[in-house]
């Protein structure tokens, strides 16, 4: 039983994250239960636990942000100096709540918000940041590099805010999805010059290239397709033994912006929250596989390889 400010929550749904599956990212926090991207139910709660109530359907992020520190006060939420504690793992049947989760990191899912669909509130949250950071607005020009979940995410964002979005990826079945989910033009990096390509159809370079792809050419590519005054946000990385160059003269002189993001904050959990909830962006046909707990090397390998999946979830509780 939870303890007086704790609460037992039932896994209904965890997605499987890319950043699972990168072993420099994950290795130095072993050993530990993965998973952070839950849709749970309310079980059981402390006897100090007021707010929630068995039943309750609920979405709770890896970790809170104190909101009080340097870091927080000026909206750098995910490198918060006070974060003493993670959730644990959401690849598990149920889950005990830390007190301080229960108090400032659970968020009630809207009542026409599936389980499924709460997997995607923390990387959304995370594509809704680094937009925000890199100032994106309507009618700007948007290149998406990776047409992973991620990627996706970003394409279905930057659509539904009116901009001119262009995808690009190695994958021809992940460019088919990035159109259906609002890219304007694709662009197959494997045959085409990108850069070259993005002048032909839009007049110019991007006035926004956002990185979701680790590859070091995809870095490159980065570089040469961004515009005069214009972003290149690196939302993914290539590991940390890769060297990647910056053309920092060339940049100096065009007033190009390099920006990193990471993770997200409350304020971009709640716009997901929003944005999922509303409908405004769809993420139902992001799902390519639903997994019981038992097939999860299954879905790590589904993940790994990229080529058929886009989104996995593990589902617990779903008989194999």
């Amino acid at each position: 039983m939870p303890g007086p400010g704790e609460m037992l929550v039932k896994v209904h749904s965890c997605g499987i994250c890319g950043s699972d599956i990168v072993e420099w990212y994950r290795l130095p926090r072993a050993p530990l239960v993965q998973g952070h991207e839950i849709g749970a139910e309310v079980t059981a709660v402390g006897g100090e636990v007021k707010r929630y109530k068995t039943g309750d359907r609920v979405f709770i992020p890896p970790k809170i942000p104190c909101g009080k520190c340097f870091y927080c006060s000026n909206g750098h939420y995910p490198q918060c100096t006070e974060i003493k504690e993670r959730l644990p793992g959401g690849f598990a049947e149920y889950i005990l709540v830390p007190e301080i989760f229960v108090e400032r990191g659970t968020y009630l899912l809207p009542e026409n918000v599936t389980y499924d669909q709460s997997t995607f509130f923390e990387p959304l949250a995370c594509a809704v940041r680094a937009q925000r950071l890199a100032g994106i607005k309507k009618e700007d020009s948007v290149l998406v590099i990776g047409c992973g979940m991620s990627g996706l995410l970003h394409v279905k964002l930057a659509s539904a805010r009116g901009c001119r979005v262009i995808a690009v990826d190695v994958n021809a079945k992940k460019l088919e999805i990035a159109a259906r989910s609002g890219a304007d033009i694709t662009i197959d990096a494997g045959d085409d010059d990108v850069p070259s390509r993005l002048a032909a159809v839009i007049g110019k370079k991007a006035d926004a290239v956002l990185l979701c792809a680790s590859a070091v050419q995809a870095v490159d590519q980065a570089w040469r397709c961004v515009d005069k005054g214009g972003v290149v946000v690196l939302f993914a990385v290539p590991g940390p033994e890769k060297e990647v160059v910056v053309p920092v003269n060339d940049f100096w002189m065009k007033e190009i912006t390099i920006l990193t993001s990471y993770y997200c904050g409350p304020p971009d959990i709640m716009d997901a929250i929003k944005l999922i909830g509303s409908g405004e962006i769809d993420v139902d046909d992001l799902v390519t596989h639903r997994l019981p707990l038992d097939e999860i090397v299954h879905g790590f390998e589904l993940v790994s390889d990229g080529r058929e999946s886009i989104k996995v979830i593990i589902k617990p509780h779903l008989q194999p």
